[in-house]
């Protein structure tokens, strides 16, 4: 069998071409489905992601190192791209890669293991491919070979997270917060927030603290129905802008993202409130200009970070998943050596079921020749197992003992090495 991967991804291809491919999964699989015979393809799977459009092939056919089957898939591609593309023929050459067996193998557990994103070592990928797998199994367009792979993949995408650091740590604004935050107060559990302003990224933020257990959430807005919307999502409180420095006392966290022209929170606002309060207070100011008066750092338990602080730690932590990609690289090295062996040992099946078909056939014959004795012979039943055995005996190693005696005939150039097979397979000799 022959492993074929053809692609795109967004080392290869701008946006616009990535798009307009993946938009049409459904539709370019039943074009495959239909050329599958004509192609070859005994299998296929298209992995369609925002970042990356591929197609992973098993073919019987030899033909899948040729060049013809490049061609067609670089027409393949253009011919489905969207006509306001088309212009970029000339560039999709230098978009489109090929990966051949072993090759696409490693390329395929790179994937599932974060190591081809865009952000080393996200676990989205995985699930992306968990479910796209799933899809095509139940919709029988894989079989035995394409099966085994991606389950392999899926097993070392979880390998490799368990066995590095490779999706540790935040690598998002919104996630380095939460990290941020725990690292003040711990559990999370039961912690207050309060939201000043209610922009996506600090709906974001709010989102991944809940997540964490975050609860008793305030929103406080100077467009009051808008600050009603998002307490309503997430089961919180709104307030009235008015209402702000009389309530910050109450909470632990606060998400400063407005976008008002000047500081909404000032030293003295935080020193009343810390004065109130019996623990930290940790501020994330995302707001452009800031929102938090800087001299709050002054006040002791005040931990004030904006967005640049925050990706620091995103960076930071972006240098720790770098350093370690080779310990991932190492165990896709092995794994797929791995692969590599179950797919040659499956090239065998076929001999394999042909020898035991075979002997099931002897062992039929002769155990049916054995009852008809029992049944009628006046041999007793020691003497009618002693010839089964005997029988079944020289059936199965007749024509073993001609391969032999026909091998030991032979020049002696390659005898030697096919003795010593012979010798492997019936497990005798030295």
């Amino acid at each position: 069998m022959y492993l074929l991967t053809v692609g795109i991804n967004h080392k290869t291809a701008p946006l616009d071409i990535r798009n307009s491919l993946s938009l049409q999964e459904k539709e370019l699989r039943k074009k495959l489905l239909k050329k599958q015979q004509e192609l070859k393809m005994n299998e296929f799977l298209i992995l369609s992601t925002c970042n990356r459009f591929e197609i992973y092939i098993f073919s019987e056919s030899d033909n899948y190192k040729q060049q013809f089957l490049k061609d067609y898939f670089y027409q393949f591609f253009y011919q489905n791209l969207r006509e306001d593309l088309h212009y970029k023929l000339d560039s999709l050459s230098n978009y489109l890669y090929f990966k051949f067996d072993l090759q696409a193998v490693e390329h395929l557990y790179r994937v599932a293991a974060g190591l081809d994103s865009l952000v080393t070592g996200e676990t989205q990928i995985l699930a992306q491919l968990k479910r796209q797998f799933n899809d095509y199994q139940t919709h029988n367009l894989t079989d035995s070979y394409l099966n085994q792979l991606f389950l392999e993949a899926i097993r070392i995408g979880k390998l490799v997270r368990t066995e590095t650091k490779i999706s540790e740590k935040a690598v998002s604004v919104s996630y380095s917060a939460v990290e941020l935050a725990r690292n003040i107060f711990g559990d999370l559990q039961g912690e207050k927030v309060m939201i000043l302003g209610a922009g996506e990224t600090a709906e974001l933020l709010l989102k991944n603290l809940v997540n964490y257990g975050v609860e008793g959430i305030i929103v406080a807005n100077r467009t009051y129905s808008n600050g009603q919307k998002l307490a309503d999502k997430y089961g919180g409180e709104v307030i009235h802008w008015q209402q702000l420095t009389d309530r910050i006392a109450e909470v632990d966290i606060i998400i400063a993202s407005t976008a008002a022209p000047h500081t909404v929170l000032h030293k003295n606002d935080l020193k009343a409130a810390m004065q109130k309060k019996h623990g930290p207070m940790f501020l994330i100011d995302i707001a452009l200009p800031r929102d938090i008066d800087c001299q709050v750092e002054e006040l002791a338990g005040v931990h004030l970070y904006n967005i640049d602080d925050l990706q620091q730690v995103v960076d930071h932590n972006l240098d720790i998943r770098a350093g370690e990609i080779s310990k991932a690289e190492a165990i896709i090295a092995q794994e797929k050596y791995k692969f590599r062996r179950w797919l040659r040992e499956r090239s065998c099946v076929p001999l394999i079921k042909e020898m035991r078909a075979d002997a099931e056939q002897i062992k039929a014959d002769e155990v049916a020749r054995a009852l008809h004795l029992l049944a009628t012979s006046e041999l007793s039943a020691e003497e009618i197992i002693e010839q089964l055995g005997h029988r079944l005996l020289n059936k199965l190693l007749h024509q073993p003992t001609i391969g032999l005696k026909a091998i030991a005939a032979e020049e002696p150039v390659h005898k030697k090495e096919k003795l010593a097979v012979i010798k492997k397979i019936f497990a005798v000799g030295d």
